[in-house]
């Protein structure tokens, strides 16, 4: 009856709030959310990714509206299965939100479809609270001083230590459990690292399948299969979506996770969890803060 309560205290209390957004509709494409955007006056879409630390311009949106926008420096950018040397631009002009802005820092990358022009990371959710009810398919944005997250907290989370990363404790059974960043870009379930599906013996056991799983810089072989049970703060899920490279691929799953030219690490974080976990829920995230809470959202 307790969690009953905070829940419905939970609930109640967003839907006063004076520093709230209007709820809003978002796309889901292949498990990536996305709002309208225009950037440089032209209308498109940006994927909201939890799991990048930069923000990101579509280079098939950059050719196929013949942009010529202020180049910046190169640097290195680091994903899953791989590091590129990126070139980044400036003063690129935005409208979304209601809001115009300038935004510089856009590193050019492979965002699919030229209608996805940029990707917004954590510069994004860094600025708000942002709620995602994934099942109903809208959000809003919630100023910091209008709601305490610390009081409905219900889930394990931390702000990586060096990189400012959201991660959760996930139980696995057995008091058996892991640190995995919470990553809206994550179009799967689970990516872990080949030696962890090992160690917990889920090769031995799962149907697996063979993929081809596209990163932020480059394609990898990857092979995918479900796990009987997770628990996701006070929920437990059934047949979850696992990934993992396959044999002798290279990945970056836990180098990543270091900033860029720093030696900071944080708690070790040994994968990510994404969009077939994350379906379910209306989550709520303090990204700069490390907070977040999970329920279920109203039905249609």
């Amino acid at each position: 009856m307790r969690f009953l309560f905070v829940i419905l205290l939970f609930i109640s209390t967003f839907k006063s709030f004076a520093g709230a957004t209007s709820w809003f509709a978002f796309e889901l494409e292949g498990g990536h959310i996305k709002v309208p955007i225009k950037v440089a006056g032209i209308d498109g879409y940006a994927i909201l990714d939890t799991g990048s630390q930069v923000n990101s311009i579509n280079k098939s949106f950059i050719a196929k509206n013949e942009l010529s926008l202020l180049k910046s420096k190169k640097i290195k950018v680091q994903g899953v299965f791989g590091v590129q040397n990126t070139q980044t631009y400036k003063d690129v002009p935005i409208e979304f939100f209601g809001m115009k802005t300038k935004m510089s820092g856009l590193t050019e990358a492979v965002l699919g479809y030229h209608t996805n022009s940029i990707l917004l990371g954590a510069s994004f959710f860094n600025k708000f609270i942002v709620q995602l009810d994934y099942p109903n398919e809208k959000m809003r944005l919630i100023t910091r001083d209008s709601i305490d997250l610390t009081k409905f907290k219900n889930i394990d989370i931390k702000s990586q230590k060096g990189t400012g990363m959201p991660i959760v404790k996930v139980g696995l059974g057995d008091d058996r459990y892991m640190w995995l960043f919470l990553d809206t870009g994550n179009s799967g379930g689970m990516v872990v690292e080949r030696k962890v599906a090992s160690r917990n013996g889920w090769l031995k056991e799962a149907e697996v399948e063979s993929n081809i799983s596209m990163g932020a810089n480059t394609f990898a072989i990857t092979e995918s299969f479900r796990i009987p049970q997770l628990s996701f703060g006070p929920y437990n899920l059934e047949n979850v979506l696992v990934t993992i490279p396959a044999e002798g691929q290279k990945t970056y799953l836990e180098s990543q996770y270091q900033y860029t030219g720093s030696r900071i690490r944080g708690r070790k974080v040994e994968g990510l969890i994404g969009y077939d976990v994350l379906k379910h829920f209306l989550i709520t995230i303090d990204y700069k803060e490390g907070l977040a809470h999970i329920g279920l959202p109203e039905e249609k």
